[in-house]
């Protein structure tokens, strides 16, 4: 779970929180919540796992379905929401999916946001309807487009504005645009105008501009939620005090990847657990 350029904006993602904080103090009457910097209580059902496929060549487990049923299983026992991801081959997006339809077997109103790559159309619409019974929300994963390897592999598009709005018109759950992250991303938020806007960069794994998502959010939150219904965001977030500069800033929910997973591989379900006391406290 490396990144490009020896994993820059990885490291920006995990210092840019207390970066962003330091300057949150300098700034004179900027619009922040400064009650949830102070350390406020951090709302229910603001955390979500956020969408990591890819078990064997990017955790170390020797099969994918066995992560999947047991991070999604341990997210949502210890008070996380859901999200699954796509990836190549079909096996890692449809072992999500089964593992959340199997968690509804116990816990019917268990569901999770379905982030599909941005396949041709007709390979998009076909993964929509895999997901029909597990998603609570459809989201694009474009800044996937920018693994290279991934994009020559499948042949993602890089999709126009047009194309997103037909996308949203065929689904009536909320419709969410990840990887926001460069200002020609803001413009397709501006004319798209999701019900769901996700800054990320990919965990820092992709090719994009130099920066850290909450640098990205400083800069850009008071654009982006004019034009969408909630604001999303990833990355480098590890501690309560980085979740609350997030929604200090206007972020509805912050996902958490990685170190759930460690979590999970270290002490399992309760591993996560753990992890869920030790951000909301």
């Amino acid at each position: 779970m490396g990144g490009v350029k020896e994993s820059e904006n990885f490291i920006l993602n995990c210092e840019g929180w207390k970066t962003t904080r330091e300057m949150l103090s300098e700034i004179p009457d900027f619009p922040h919540d400064d009650l949830m910097l102070k350390g406020g209580k951090i709302p229910d059902g603001i955390l979500r796992l956020a969408p990591i496929t890819g078990a064997v060549e990017n955790i170390g487990f020797g099969e994918e379905v066995p992560y999947y049923a047991s991070m999604i299983f341990s997210a949502w026992k210890a008070g996380f929401k859901l999200s699954i991801g796509d990836g190549c081959p079909d096996e890692k997006l449809k072992s999500g999916i089964a593992a959340v339809k199997s968690l509804r077997g116990n816990y019917p109103n268990a569901k999770a946001a379905v982030f599909i790559k941005p396949y041709e159309d007709d390979k998009f619409y076909e993964r929509m309807d895999w997901a029909d019974g597990a998603a609570e929300v459809i989201g694009i994963d474009i800044d996937s487009y920018n693994i290279v390897t991934m994009r020559n592999l499948v042949h993602l598009e890089k999709k126009s504005a047009e194309q997103l709005k037909a996308i949203r018109a065929r689904t009536t759950l909320p419709f969410a645009i990840k990887g926001v992250f460069t200002q020609e991303d803001v413009q397709l938020i501006r004319d798209v105008k999701p019900d769901i806007a996700y800054i990320s960069n990919h965990g820092g794994r992709v090719d994009t501009r130099r920066g850290s998502t909450a640098e990205f959010l400083l800069q850009y939150a008071k654009v982006i939620k004019q034009n969408c219904g909630e604001l999303w965001i990833d990355g480098g977030i590890r501690s309560a005090d980085d979740i609350r500069t997030a929604l200090s800033l206007g972020a509805s929910q912050v996902l958490i990847g990685r170190p759930l997973i460690t979590a999970l591989c270290q002490n399992g379900t309760q591993g996560v657990a753990d992890k869920f006391k030790e951000y909301t406290k």
